[in-house]
């Protein structure tokens, strides 16, 4: 059996035009399930939630693809599609069309099937072809993940990246050599005794530009773009999740006072978050809120210069270390949807480990977690906490909710990086346990069940990169990119998972051991699926957007 094929990416071209068809067909037929008069109905789209959750994973798949496709082309074009890259494209397409046809897992427990897109068996043979028959059959077998294996085995290279950027090629191997040295070696430990990230890291990454790499210059950031924000954020993430989540916070609280604010607002708040001078925290989730913001109930009352605070908030990370909040309330008691909510930008003073919350009026408790433990989380109590009336975001009540929504991009990119930065780290974790291990006298890696999985780990890492890269690149480009940034979270969050729990298999019942680091990545991984949108929602959101708005 021929373990490349021939003319790889003509058939790879070949196949996606073919699975388009068959997404094109699916998205009529899922359609004429959720619509009414050609506009979604809110009622059929909820008792239809399958099919249209399958429908916003379809299209995810085959945006992976086209992203595959396209990263093989410009590889190919520089002179750098070199046997390992060729060998991942074909496998993606292999694996992916196969599932596309056969089942796309949503979730270990969920597979999404053409019959549960309305699609019969009559459909999807009308939108078949020999190329995704070939890749079906050839594409990802276990000659061509073998082979894989073989070549990332002394875990030095997986794969070209496709940036075709000297700086952040650059920037990628300072940030490399900054984990290995500063995280690395001690993240384990922080997890076990589940520690604060030593403050000198987090000045460590403030030195580094990490909080001000996005905001313009003129504020005093670094005027990069988003795709450079993944490149940092991924390699953060392969150290340790706590500190690729360090930015998450600055990059939320800049791009609200960056898009939101007043330019008076602007220029007293962002210099202080890009240097690292202040470190802001996100409060906007409720005990009875989770993902229905609409419905949250935190007031704030005008009195005089100064809003009072009562009401409670949960979920939220960092807070007791940090010096401001970006603290999303209701301003008109009257209105019960999100026409009411308004951002407050509210400072406090640090807390310590003895006074972890010492401002008036706010209380707070420590959440225990399985992972992501390295800032803590904790839930809050406003009790008559004041902040200035100037420091209502953009000096209007009642664009609170507009304002977040605007962030939803970035923080879905830097979230599907820090995911993809997560899955390298457990397939590299992984990998290196597969050649150490010996088991009747080999190491466990010659055994093709584990080098098979460890070489998917590094092929669908690739996927989720190139389809985070993309959505990056889109934000970068002034596009709109919420449909993007949604499928880049769901696919990496899924495979940081996936690799997650694969490596700890791997490790056998030395996984489950708190003493070997993959115990922790599986509990970091888990959240991902969880935060900046569950995976269901975000599913609802870019199904929505799809069938809504003619895109997909």
């Amino acid at each position: 059996m021929t373990i490349l094929l021939p003319d790889l990416l003509a058939t790879c071209r070949d196949a996606l035009a073919t699975v388009k068809g068959l997404h094109g067909a699916a998205k009529e037929a899922v359609t004429a399930l959720v619509a009414v008069n050609g506009k979604v109905d809110g009622a059929r789209l909820e008792a239809n939630q399958q099919a249209a959750h399958g429908y916003a994973w379809l299209t995810t798949y085959v945006a992976a693809l086209e992203q595959m496709l396209a990263w093989a082309e410009r590889l190919e074009a520089a002179g750098r599609f070199g046997e390992l890259e060729q060998l991942m494209v074909q496998s993606a397409f292999g694996e992916y069309v196969a599932q596309i046809y056969g089942g796309i897992p949503m979730s270990q427990g969920e597979l999404i099937r053409p019959a549960d897109l309305g699609l019969d068996a009559k459909g999807c043979h009308l939108h078949a072809s020999a190329a995704t028959g070939t890749l079906r059959r050839q594409g990802n077998a276990a000659p061509v993940r073998m082979r894989i294996a073989e070549l990332i085995k002394d875990g030095h290279h997986f794969g070209e990246p496709g940036l075709d950027d000297e700086t952040l090629d650059l920037i990628r191997e300072q940030f490399r050599r900054f984990v290995e040295d500063q995280v690395v070696p001690y993240a384990h430990d922080w997890h076990l005794k589940d520690e604060l990230i030593p403050i000198e890291v987090v000045d460590a990454v403030a030195e580094m530009g990490v909080f001000g790499l996005t905001l313009p210059e003129e504020y005093g950031g670094l005027g990069m773009g988003k795709t450079a924000m993944c490149v940092v954020t991924e390699e953060l993430s392969r150290g340790y999740i706590g500190v690729g989540s360090l930015g998450t916070r600055s990059e939320i609280a800049g791009e609200l006072i960056r898009l939101g604010g007043t330019e008076e607002q602007k220029r007293e708040w962002l210099p202080k978050i890009a240097t690292g001078e202040i470190l802001p925290t996100a409060v906007f989730t409720e005990p009875n809120t989770g993902s229905d913001l609409g419905s949250l109930r935190t007031r704030a009352v005008k009195d005089g210069d100064t809003y009072v605070v009562t009401g409670n908030k949960t979920w939220i990370t960092h807070a007791a270390r940090t010096d401001v909040m970006t603290l999303l309330v209701r301003t008109d008691p009257a209105t019960k949807d999100w026409k009411g909510l308004s951002m407050l930008i509210a400072p406090k003073p640090r807390g310590t480990e003895s006074d972890p919350f010492p401002a008036a009026g706010m209380t707070g408790g420590e959440i225990k977690v399985l992972g992501y433990r390295g800032m803590k989380e904790y839930e809050l109590g406003f009790d008559g906490f004041q902040v200035p009336a100037a420091n209502l975001l953009g000096g209007v009540e009642g664009q609170g909710f507009k304002q977040l929504m605007e962030t939803f991009e970035s923080a879905r990119i830097q979230t599907a990086a820090r995911a993809v930065g997560v899955a390298q780290n457990a397939m590299e974790i992984g990998l290196k346990y597969a050649n150490e291990r010996v088991q009747f006298g080999k190491p466990i890696y010659a055994f093709p069940r584990v080098a098979c999985k460890i070489a998917w780990m590094a092929v669908e890492t690739m996927v989720a990169r190139q389809l985070t890269y993309f959505a990056a690149r889109e934000k970068d480009g002034g596009h709109r990119c919420d449909i993007e940034a949604g499928m880049a979270k769901l696919l990496a969050a899924r495979v940081a998972w996936s690799n997650a729990d694969n490596a700890l298999q791997v490790h056998g019942g030395n996984g489950y051991a708190e003493e070997y680091q993959i115990s922790r990545v599986l509990c970091d991984a888990r959240i991902l699926n969880i935060f900046e949108g569950a995976a269901e929602i975000q599913a609802q959101v870019i199904a929505r957007g799809l069938l809504s708005g003619g895109r997909g």
